[in-house]
């Protein structure tokens, strides 16, 4: 029996990583720090209450990773590596048609694990980007082939590290030598390189796309932000704030308001200066800076099923058309405003309207609701994240065509089926409702009125 399990290989993966992108990345330290401080007093104010959406230990620990690659060759490659750690491709993102000013040339999609057991364990997440460089939109022809020959000529992830992970997939797990070695590989992945930037190279990118340029810019990837989860995204704010650190002027997502928390609500600092090496046109190296990486904070909330995601986008849309050109405190005004109308107030309204999920067990003789909490990501927060730590807007040419591309073009490229989101839940309630029905001696469909959950 292998040594080093999958769900063992992705919790030591994600600390390897928080470890590495605290030295390269100071300020990141201090949104752990601040969020160790919400999450302990929200837990000291709310007791068990505060554990309603994942244990303390479960939040504490919990990331979310996000990279940026440039070819299917590198997603495919990707898939392999996170699939060593029972991490799943789940979802589709179009941040193309997301992003509502600056140009996003890219598709994503995220891993992690999908069954309940192994969230549990560790629910580790790396929401995982691609280029786009066929999209006319952004890339002419000429680049668009340059682009290409580019990225094909490079190698993000060495042999031996993805002959690890195909071993780790196949037999389940790795001896603890060849898991410390996969560990190695995996992070040094992930390591920003010190390796000079062709300065023309990158500028003629950047001029298309901030997000472009990091990926196509340069010969490796990087850990684009490392995301801790938190109880209380608005104290956090106001915390990171008070020590100086420029946050992003909006919390992304549904508003802070006093119902139910659901789906995702996300904020960051803003992207740093780092250093960086440039080669100039004459063959000469210069020292620069580049603001490509930023810290990223979440609060996650229920899952909602396809119709209350429904509302929720029809929600999204009125708040956009209404607070443009509004202060960030106007636009969450409205927010607020529109989600009182649209939305329940209760977890019990959410499940009689089905607009949520929620798993069913039974305790002393009563069924027992519990939320499902929101595992995955929202298009248009992830691509106003992306906007609001970009220093130019880019280009984009409406007047092309844009090239399709959606779920079953990302599932080839992969290789691998890519999980709907809604189909998990949903089969995740379910199965709790069969279970909790059988243990009463009823049908599923009987469950809520013989109970009245």
């Amino acid at each position: 029996m292998s040594e080093v399990l999958p769900w063992q290989l992705r919790a030591a993966f994600a600390r390897s990583l928080s470890d590495m992108y605290g030295t390269e990345v100071p300020a990141y330290t201090t949104l752990l720090e601040v969020s160790h401080e919400v999450n302990a007093d929200v837990v000291a104010r709310l007791g068990a209450g505060a554990e309603r959406l994942g244990s303390i230990d479960r939040v504490t620990a919990e990331r979310h990773g996000a990279i940026r690659l440039g070819t299917p060759t590198e997603m495919a490659q990707a898939a392999r590596i996170f699939g060593a750690m029972g991490m799943h491709p789940v979802g589709f993102y179009d941040l193309r048609e997301a992003a509502t000013s600056a140009a996003v040339p890219v598709i994503s999609t995220a891993f992690r694990p999908i069954a309940a057991d192994e969230l549990a364990r560790n629910p580790f997440r790396v929401f995982t980007s691609m280029l786009t460089p066929s999209d006319r939109r952004f890339f002419h022809a000429d680049l668009q082939q340059r682009l290409e020959t580019f990225l094909g000529a490079r190698e993000i992830f060495p042999p031996e590290l993805l002959a690890l992970a195909d071993r780790a997939e196949a037999d389940g797990g790795l001896s603890e030598a060849d898991a410390a070695r996969f560990l190695e590989l995996a992070t040094a992945s992930f390591e920003l390189s010190r390796e000079p930037v062709d300065r023309a190279w990158y500028d003629e990118l950047e001029a298309v796309s901030a997000v472009a340029a990091d990926i196509g810019g340069v010969a490796s990837t990087h850990i684009n932000h490392l995301t801790p989860r938190v109880l209380d995204i608005d104290d956090l704010y106001q915390r990171m704030e008070a020590r100086g650190i420029t946050m992003i002027d909006d919390i992304q997502g549904p508003p802070r308001w006093e119902g139910p928390d659901v789906l995702l609500r996300q904020t960051s600092f803003r992207a740093l200066a780092e250093p960086r090496a440039f080669r100039m046109p004459d063959g000469s190296i210069e020292s620069s800076s580049l603001r490509v990486r930023f810290g990223e904070v979440e609060a996650r909330g229920i899952a909602l099923t396809r119709e209350g995601r429904a509302i929720y986008d029809r929600a999204v849309a009125e708040v956009d058309e209404r607070s443009a050109g509004l202060t960030a405190q106007e636009r969450q005004d409205i927010n607020r405003e529109v989600w009182r109308r649209e939305f329940p107030a209760s977890e019990s309204d959410l499940a009689a309207r089905d607009l949520a999920y929620f798993t069913y067990a039974v305790a002393d003789g009563e069924v027992v609701r519990e939320p499902i909490v929101y595992e995955d990501f929202l298009p248009r927060s992830a691509a106003g994240i992306f906007q609001s730590n970009l220093t130019d807007e880019g280009s984009k040419d409406v007047t092309q065509e844009g090239v399709a591309r959606d779920a079953d073009w990302m599932a080839g490229a992969l290789g691998r089926e890519l999980h709907d989101p809604f189909d998990l839940y949903a089969r995740q309630r379910e199965e709790s409702r069969r279970a909790a029905a059988a243990q009463l001696g009823v049908r599923p469909g009987e469950l809520e009125a013989v109970t009245g959950a």
